[in-house]
């Protein structure tokens, strides 16, 4: 966010014949314009030196390379792996659920590819009820133990809302804190990222899993998301969390309708401006569902690749992902054909 009302959003280059001579964060996403949004006014689009000229910081945010997370660099999309132990999330709910299955699984999916492994032990999806910490603690940690006993060469990302099970899952092992609720759902949240010293993913949700898909309103989906993720990392900083180790989720599917998720994804480079990296988790949600005309969420692998791969030509640095073979098999095809334009 430039200013109270002005916001700038890299506009995308495809085409290698014309590519921009700014990237996305130093990454393979090229631009040569500017969008200029505000609210309640029609979108402006600048040249990148008009941008550069009259928005100096934020233009900066936008091109600076991002350093690498967890030891990984972020010139290239980097593939995190969900592994859910729970037996009632919304796609994969009791599949994995048992120490055995889940380490099998999470170290499948670091053989094809996946650069993270995020373990989540409660369902986040729409009406799950929460889980006792104890519980969400007794589900993940074994599992972490496992996956470090078998020599998993992927760093392990716990997805949780809780600070205690945080805590416990990095002395077992686990190296990123994954919250859906952005530091707010515990007190103790902030506190725990800070001392931690992890990198920690900060995401936008509009209610808890409960109640955030009755009646979904924003009076920008956007422009609010972007100034909820732009006020908590400036809280999770006050807290004392680097911003080189916070990563930024816009929430899709979380207190969202299918057009929300759309309108996020058209234009995700604006998060860019946040100056933090960008993670976009759209594997199997029910708008692909909805417009692929795919019920059973295990069959929406190419919906999810396709919108995943609409993500990445905006610029996002990081895919969540139940699909890590197909993804990385994407990923290899898009970056090969965006060569000639990106070199």
């Amino acid at each position: 966010m430039t200013s109270e009302l002005t916001y700038l959003r890299p506009v995308p280059d495809t085409d290698p014949a014309a590519p921009g001579p700014w990237r996305i964060a130093g990454g393979p996403v090229r631009f040569r314009r500017v969008e200029l949004l505000r609210r309640d006014m029609a979108p402006e689009v600048l040249t990148a030196e008009e941008a550069e000229a009259r928005f100096p910081e934020p233009f900066a945010r936008i091109t600076a390379p991002r350093p690498p997370m967890l030891g990984l660099s972020q010139d290239r999309a980097l593939i995190m792996g969900v592994l859910n132990v729970t037996p009632d999330s919304f796609s994969d709910g009791g599949v994995h659920f048992g120490v055995e299955k889940a380490v099998e699984h999470g170290l499948a999916m670091a053989g094809a590819g996946a650069d993270i492994v995020d373990l989540g032990g409660e369902s986040t999806r729409p009406g799950a009820e929460p889980v006792p910490e104890q519980q969400e603690i007794d589900r993940v940690i074994p599992v972490i133990e496992g996956l470090v006993a078998a020599g998993l060469a992927a760093p392990i990302s716990i997805d949780t809302r809780k600070a205690g099970v945080a805590r416990a899952a990095m002395a077992a092992g686990a190296r990123l804190f994954n919250d859906v609720s952005a530091l707010t759902y515990d007190e103790d949240s902030p506190a725990a990222a800070a001392d931690l010293g992890a990198p920690v993913c900060l995401m936008h949700a509009q209610g808890d899993p409960r109640t955030m898909q009755v009646n979904p309103s924003y009076d920008d989906v956007l422009l609010d998301v972007f100034d909820f993720l732009a006020e908590r990392i400036v809280a999770a900083e006050a807290a004392g969390v680097p911003r080189e180790k916070i990563i930024a989720d816009p929430g899709i599917g979380f207190g969202k309708t299918a057009e929300h998720n759309l309108a996020l994804i058209r234009r995700l480079s604006l998060f860019q401006a946040l100056g933090v990296p960008v993670l976009l988790g759209v594997s199997r949600k029910r708008f692909i569902g909805s417009i692929g005309g795919e019920p059973e969420a295990q069959r929406r692998m190419p919906g999810s690749l396709a919108a995943g791969l609409a993500g990445v030509a905006q610029g996002a640095q990081i895919l969540r992902v139940h699909d890590v073979a197909e993804t990385r098999q994407g990923l290899a095809l898009w970056h090969a054909i965006m060569a000639e334009g990106t070199a």
